[in-house]
């Protein structure tokens, strides 16, 4: 299987990213960002998952249908969209509020036999801790395809953890606050409960692999960021571009030259996406009168 013919598929939360400081919103959100990612990247990709009915999903339901990711077995509910808030701090993103993924929260992800059968076509399939999605993730690994999971700063969430990882072949963790000796503690504990690779992304600090037998570390490609929004995302689709055909054909984690090779890529293309505003670009005006509505529970 070549890179190009890897087929992803993200489900869960899409976001309209609100850049307060320059009233300007643009397309983002795990999942959606991976599957965005992947296509940048020559791979065939959708995205699953649900979208509101205000301006903010037209905007980002009209940069898929160009960016030609398919969007065929989303949701559609009268209400907000997900959005957040966020300003930018010499290049880095600063979250200052959200609406805990608008639709989506209230109306999570239940998956039917068609979806799955959709599902099923992909090769992997990438969620996250903001998906609402935990509850479906055995019906997803039973489809046979790939799941890759990221759990950003949710590791810390015990039962989450135990739960997650043991479904996952793929776990992305964002451990800036650790040091190397905690975060590979971590990451120990992650395969130890079944999945078969895991990536902690540190910023500037590079990126850790453990394959449960050996780690493996990549350093940070250096830029003068833009915008830092979906780095981690832009480094977790490279490693799923670049190791799903070695994964698939092997039945297992791929060998530890074709990991070091793929984290390689993955630092590159992280460390470009840091050069354009938002996760991608495709920045709009937010809208005249728009007013998202900060949910502050957890």
């Amino acid at each position: 299987m070549e890179k190009g013919t890897v087929r992803l598929l993200g489900i869960g939360d899409n976001v309209s990213d609100q850049y307060v400081h320059k009233n300007t919103m643009y397309p983002g959100g795990q999942a959606l960002n991976v599957a965005v990612f992947s296509r940048m990247q020559g791979a065939q990709t959708g995205f699953l998952g649900a979208f509101g009915s205000d301006a903010p999903a037209e905007h980002i339901q009209q940069v898929l249908r160009e960016l030609g990711v398919d969007t065929s077995r989303c949701r559609h509910y009268a209400g907000e969209n997900g959005a957040a808030r966020v300003t930018l701090q010499d290049g880095d993103r600063v979250f200052l509020g959200s609406n805990k993924g608008g639709v989506l929260r209230l109306q999570p992800l239940r998956l039917k036999g068609e979806d799955l059968t959709y599902i099923g076509s992909y090769h992997v399939v990438h969620t996250s801790n903001n998906s609402y999605l935990d509850g479906e993730l055995e019906k997803i690994k039973e489809t046979g395809v790939l799941l890759s999971y990221d759990f950003s700063l949710q590791w810390k969430d015990e039962a989450r953890l135990k739960r997650v990882a043991a479904l996952t072949d793929l776990a992305f963790l964002s451990c800036s606050e650790l040091d190397d000796r905690a975060a590979r503690a971590l990451m120990e504990q992650i395969c130890s409960l079944g999945c078969g690779l895991a990536v902690a992304t540190r910023g500037a600090q590079g990126a850790l692999l453990y394959d449960g037998k050996e780690f493996y570390t990549q350093p940070s490609d250096y830029v003068e960021p833009v915008d830092t929004m979906g780095a981690g995302d832009a480094f977790a689709s490279a490693i799923l571009v670049h190791l799903t055909p070695d994964w698939r054909a092997r039945g297992s984690v791929p060998e530890p030259e074709t990991i070091r090779a793929a984290a390689a890529a993955a630092a590159r293309f992280s460390a470009q996406r840091c050069l354009e505003p938002g996760a991608f670009g495709h920045g709009r005006p937010i809208p005249e009168g728009y007013q998202m509505h900060i949910v502050t529970t957890p």
